[in-house]
This record gives C-alpha cells, sequence and structure tokens, in this order.
C-alpha cells in the first residue's frame, strides 16, 4: 500500500481504456425506472475470492423493490450465482467463517418479521438462525467463534408519581412511561440463544468482533429520533460488563453536540472500532476508539484540504495493511467514501500514524466498498458516465468489471452530465452536476431549464447517472429539459466552510446560489429564461418553496414541484421527529432566536407566489409532516389563487417506497412542466 505524506492526498488515475460503446436507441421514459436494479450492499468473502451483493429489483405485480443475493467471483472469471430467489428483501450480508455461507437478515414470507438466516453459498436452502415472534432488529457474526449475535425489541417502565395512574387508564398513548429498549443474545451451533446485554437502553445498531468478545453499541435513552441525534453513545460491552468510551470527541468536543452516530466496524484483531458521526450543518466526522494500556482513548480522524467523509456517511471496512518491516505486523488500514466536488473516492486511513491517502477518478462515484481482512484490493460499487452503479474489483488499472446488474440501458440514450461551476454573489465558486439532452451541443437552440435541489441539505448532488424520481434526476434531461443539480451552499464536497456557511442564512444564501446557477446558464446559451422550473424533495421542496415566495426574483420561474417541503419552521422544530435539525440552522430554540425562524419560513412570503405549483407529500411523513404541503396548497388554491395541485401519498414515510408512487410523480412532473413551461 503506497504512502502519502499528507493525510487524503487526491490521486487522479488515469481512465481505464473501454470498447466503443453501442448505438444509443432508446428513449427513456418514466416507466423504464421499473427496470432499473441496484446493487445495494457487498461483502468480500474471507479468502478476498467471493462477493455476497444484495440485488434489489422492483416488481410492478408487489408494488414494492426488494433483494435476493447474489455471489461472484472476485477474479472476474466467474458468473454471477443467484443464491436466493423469493424477494425476501435481504441485507446485512456477512460471510461464514469457513466460508461456505452467508448471513443475511430477511423477511421470508408475506408478513413474515426480520430473522437472521443462513444461506448456502454453493448450493441449498436458506436455514432460520432466529425464530423470533416480533422480529430482530440487527445482529451481526462473529466468524472466529462462529456466533451469531441479535437485538430485540423490549419495553421498559419508569415509575413516577404517575405511573399507577398511567397504568389504570392505558388506552391513552402517553408522552412518557414507557420506552422501547433492547435486548442483545448470542446464538451458537446448538441454536440456544443467551442474553448477555440488557442494560434498558435502545440499541440502534451494534458490531461485534471476530472473537465475540466485545461489542460496541451506539446506544440511546429510547429509539426516538430526539434521544438518538443528541444523546446516543457508542458503549462497549466485555466479559458481561458494559463501559463508555469517552464520548467528548463526538458531543462535548465536536462541532455540534447533535450527531447520529453509524456504521460500526471492528478492525480484524478488535483492539480498535471505528464510527461516523454524522451533523447536520456541518461535515461527517470519522470517529476511532482504541485498546491502550488498558483503557479506550478515541480521536477523530485528521482532515486536511476540501476532502471530505460522504454526506451522511460512510460504510467503513478494516483490512491489515502492508507491514513496512518485516518484524512487524502489518498495520490495520480503513477503507471508506469521501465527497469531492460532486463525486466520491475511496479513502484509506492508518490509524497507528493517523495518515492516509485517496482515490478519485474523474467521472466516477463510489457507492460502497468492502475488502476482506487480509487483502489489500477492494471490492467496490462504481458509477460513471457511461452506466448505472456496477460490481469492480479493485481500483485504476487494476480495476475488474465483476457484475453489470443493467446491460439492458446499453442502447439508452443517457443524458450528457457534467460539473459545472458558476460565482455567487459574494464570490464564492458553487457548482454542480449538469444534465444535458442526449445529443445536444453548445450552440443548439437554448433548453427549458429544470433546478433539481438535492434534500439534506449536507449532502451533495453527484456527477453520475442516475434515475431519481424524488429528485428530477435522468427523466428530464430525457424528455429534453436542462437539469441542474446546484450543490449550494450546505453541501459537502467543496470543503468544510462552505457546508458550515449556511447556519443561520437558510432562506438567503443558498438560494442567491441557485439564482446565480440559473443565470449563469441563461448567460451560457443552454438555459431558456422564459422557461425555468424548480423542484426537489426534502430540503430540496423547502427551497422550492424558497424560491417560489421570494419577492422581485431575479429569475422567472415558470413551474415548480414541491415535494416533502417545510413550509414554517417553527412548525418543523415541533412537529417534525429531529428537532435538532432547526435547532442547529437556527442557531438556537424558536424562543431564543425567533427573528431567524421568522426570517427562514417560507410562510411569511406565501402572497409572492405567482408560479403554479405541484405539490407532493407521503401521509406518513415524520421527517417533513404533511401539515407543511397542506399549508402551502391551502395558502396557493384558497387565497393566492394560483395553479397548484396537491399530492398526498396513503401511508407512505419520507420517501416514496412504491413503484407506482415514483411513476405517478414522474408522471405528474412531466406534465406539469410540460404544460407551464411549453411556449
Amino acid at each position: 500500500m503506497r504512502r502519502a505524506s499528507a493525510l487524503l492526498l487526491l490521486v487522479t488515475l488515469a481512465a481505464v481504456g473501454r470498447a466503443a460503446p453501442p448505438e444509443r436507441t432508446h428513449d427513456i421514459t418514466p416507466d423504464d425506472y421499473a427496470s432499473v436494479n441496484t446493487i445495494t450492499e457487498i461483502a468480500v468473502s474471507p479468502d478476498g475470492k467471493r462477493v455476497a451483493y444484495c440485488l434489489a429489483t422492483w416488481d410492478k405485480k408487489a408494488d414494492n423493490r426488494r433483494t435476493d443475493l447474489w455471489v461472484v467471483d472476485t477474479d472476474g472469471k466467474g458468473k454471477p450465482v443467484q443464491l436466493t430467489k423469493d424477494r425476501a428483501n435481504e441485507r446485512l450480508p456477512k460471510w461464514s467463517g469457513d466460508g461456505k455461507s452467508v448471513f443475511v437478515l430477511a423477511n421470508r414470507g408475506d408478513k413474515a418479521k426480520p430473522q437472521v438466516w443462513k444461506v448456502p453459498a454453493d448450493s441449498g436452502e436458506p436455514v432460520a438462525v432466529t425464530k423470533i415472534e416480533a422480529g430482530v432488529t440487527g445482529y451481526d457474526y462473529a466468524p472466529k467463534a462462529d456466533a451469531v449475535f441479535y437485538s430485540v425489541d423490549a419495553t421498559t417502565t419508569d415509575e413516577d408519581d404517575f405511573a399507577a395512574l398511567r397504568k389504570k387508564f392505558d388506552k391513552p398513548e402517553y408522552g412518557f412511561g414507557k420506552r422501547t429498549v433492547s435486548e442483545v443474545f448470542r446464538v451458537e451451533k446448538d441454536g440456544k440463544p443467551e442474553q448477555v446485554i440488557a442494560e434498558k437502553r435502545y440499541v440502534r445498531e451494534f458490531a461485534v468482533t471476530r472473537d465475540g468478545k466485545r461489542i460496541a453499541m451506539v446506544s440511546a435513552f429510547d429509539d426516538t429520533v430526539l434521544k438518538s441525534e443528541g444523546e446516543s453513545r457508542v458503549d462497549v460491552w466485555e466479559g458481561g460488563k458494559v463501559v463508555t468510551p469517552p464520548t467528548d470527541v463526538y458531543r462535548a468536543k465536536a462541532a455540534s453536540p447533535h450527531a447520529w452516530l453509524e456504521h460500526l466496524a471492528w478492525n480484524p484483531d478488535g483492539t480498535r472500532f471505528a464510527f461516523c458521526a454524522i451533523f447536520d450543518a456541518y461535515p461527517t466526522e470519522v470517529i476511532v476508539g482504541e485498546w491502550i494500556k488498558d483503557a479506550w482513548a478515541v480521536h477523530q480522524m485528521p482532515r486536511k484540504g476540501e476532502i471530505e467523509v460522504r454526506g451522511y456517511g460512510s460504510p467503513l471496512a478494516w483490512a491489515l495493511g502492508r507491514a513496512n518491516d518485516a518484524a512487524k505486523s502489518p498495520p490495520d488500514v480503513m477503507s471508506l467514501l469521501s465527497d469531492i466536488r460532486g463525486s466520491t473516492g475511496v479513502l484509506l486511513y492508518n490509524p497507528e500514524v493517523r495518515d492516509g491517502f485517496g482515490y478519485q477518478e474523474a467521472g466516477t462515484v463510489f457507492y460502497a466498498v468492502d475488502v476482506a481482512s487480509n487483502s489489500q484490493s477492494p471490492v467496490v460499487v462504481r458509477s460513471n458516465l457511461q452506466r448505472f452503479p456496477a460490481l469492480e474489483a479493485g481500483l485504476g488499472k487494476k480495476r475488474i468489471s465483476l457484475v453489470d446488474p443493467n446491460p439492458h440501458t446499453a442502447t439508452w440514450k443517457f443524458p450528457t452530465v457534467e460539473h459545472v461551476t458558476w460565482k455567487a454573489l459574494d464570490g464564492v465558486s458553487v457548482g454542480g452536476p449538469l444534465e444535458l439532452p442526449h445529443g445536444w451541443k453548445k450552440g443548439d437552440k437554448p433548453l427549458p431549464l429544470v433546478v433539481a435541489i438535492h434534500g439534506g441539505p449536507t449532502t451533495a448532488s453527484y456527477n453520475d447517472l442516475r434515475f431519481d424520481p424524488h429528485n428530477g434526476r435522468m427523466y428530464f434531461a430525457a424528455k429534453g429539459y436542462a437539469v441542474l443539480c446546484p450543490n449550494y451552499r450546505g453541501s459537502t464536497g467543496y470543503g468544510d466552510k462552505f457546508v458550515t456557511d449556511l447556519i443561520g442564512k437558510e432562506n438567503d444564501i443558498e438560494v442567491k446560489d441557485i439564482i446565480a446557477g440559473i443565470q449563469h446558464l441563461i448567460k451560457e446559451g443552454i438555459a431558456d429564461p422564459d422557461r425555468i422550473a424548480v423542484m426537489g424533495w426534502s430540503n430540496g421542496g423547502y427551497l422550492t418553496n424558497c424560491l417560489i415566495t421570494l419577492k422581485d426574483s431575479p429569475v422567472k420561474i415558470r413551474a415548480a414541484s414541491s415535494g416533502a417541503g417545510i413550509v414554517d419552521t417553527v412548525a418543523e422544530w415541533g412537529f417534525n421527529d429531529e428537532p435538532a435539525y432547526p435547532k442547529v440552522f437556527k442557531k438556537g430554540l424558536p424562543w431564543e432566536t425567533p427573528d431567524i425562524y421568522k426570517a427562514t419560513s417560507p410562510t411569511y412570503g406565501l402572497g409572492n407566489v405567482k408560479t403554479p405549483t405541484l405539490i407532493h407529500v407521503g401521509g406518513g411523513d415524520e421527517r417533513c409532516p404533511p401539515g407543511h404541503s397542506r399549508m402551502l396548497h391551502r395558502a396557493l388554491k384558497e387565497y393566492v389563487k394560483v395553479p397548484t395541485e396537491l399530492m398526498v401519498y396513503p401511508g407512505e414515510p419520507h420517501g416514496l417506497t412504491k413503484l407506482s408512487n415514483r411513476v405517478a410523480k414522474m408522471e405528474w412532473d412531466l406534465a406539469w412542466f410540460e404544460k407551464y413551461l411549453r411556449k
């Protein structure tokens, strides 16, 4: 493994030669979305010779997307083998110690609860490891101990002066008194579970060392988002006792005390663990715990330059590095994903020297990375500008293609994607992907423009091919639109200051960034100034609401599609499931910074709206509850008298899960924009 003199030094690899692409003859439509398959998770076998992966496919009849388990050799010589075919939604694949089986979490049967299954890697039927009536909530596998650990939900009652009254009148839903906690069990070959942890805390995630002697847990007081985003911690169980390593690195001394803790992973010998501390409004950090002199020490992985951990976290994969001295054992190396100006790279970190380096390939976005504990070469899921994400072994010139889950798209008329930059009003460079219709070239007639705004906001839009019903990717470009995906202030991949500049300046600085991007494309002759539309989901929906309520906008917005968008930020704090989000961005609680809450709320600009607006929201959305969308619709339809349509998708959460609803959204978006942008 090559060392670099500075942490996360960027290495741009030469493009790999490829055969001439086939002729593009197929015009893409929303109906094509159902044919796109996705590799969701990967796991490399102990010897590094095979990789298991979960392949998600859509089922029109069932109206959902579920996964099956596959394996393929990492030398590129074998064909993929499908291990399960009942769409049981296999996930969290983990190889057995002998490499003969793959453990997964799956829902086998129409109404089956999640259970741990052992799937033979060559042939044979899956075998249930757990048979818990209510289902298991998480699991891990210790290969050296050949033991499965799993967690289940339990309920605990907190006693106070009114506990007896709550018990007497048990029909109402109380805000306090009972809470969901977790219990962790161990099961070995005999199949008899042994309870190992019952701390009356909720375990959101856990990871077990290879020998099964230590368990790292993300635990919180209960299962609510409120407790998890601000009070959760990483505990370590060993020998029947639970200790809490120092938390100040990701709480008291962190940029924000409101971190989500995710992606726990142990190094090969169980002396180090790592996890992501994921923040709203601040870049994600990787935290490493080390067993030093009979105690746990915790440090934050150093970062330099503009390279950041992928927004909202990255899977972490540990392996043994290459020893420089034959007399010394090889160091641990951790692989993870980074954000770099609309692309993602692979980072490698050595905690012993607190240094490392990274790979980036032009026009590349990595979605997943894993590596055998004794291997030097990772297996990745990678996309580029010619195809959807595919499975590969190795990086750069040593890359081997393993699985392309979408060979049928070889004749699709994909849009061209490039990363464009422009100057904001304050001189800061802003950028983002630009999709252009297949065959369009500079000098052709200006195009109608859709500004597709990503959610988060502490993430980014990426420079690759993606079919995204929530955020307008691919289906508008296929219809002849230019699609700008601005990575406005608050997005990741452009440096820490670029992320934190948004704090206290929502509905202001990022709105100006987006408008400057529209003006740039008009000046470049790409966008028709009389045919501009905006859309987005979640924070993208919020920013859509901000743009259409802007008074005296320098650009004329002819149509809008607001998806799961916030309208009132006080209600956001009060009704949403993550109240720390507005607290961080608004620099306090509503009664502490009322002026910021008012300034960031599109509510007070609803009278300015002249843009015909389509509104989408899930009926069961707890992140951006439907009340915001209903408020927007009421204002536009009943009072401002602007053309509008409200679509509430029954039972759907923050993201649409049903195929029919995703296709409906795309069809409605296209029809709405065609009507109001048509000349």
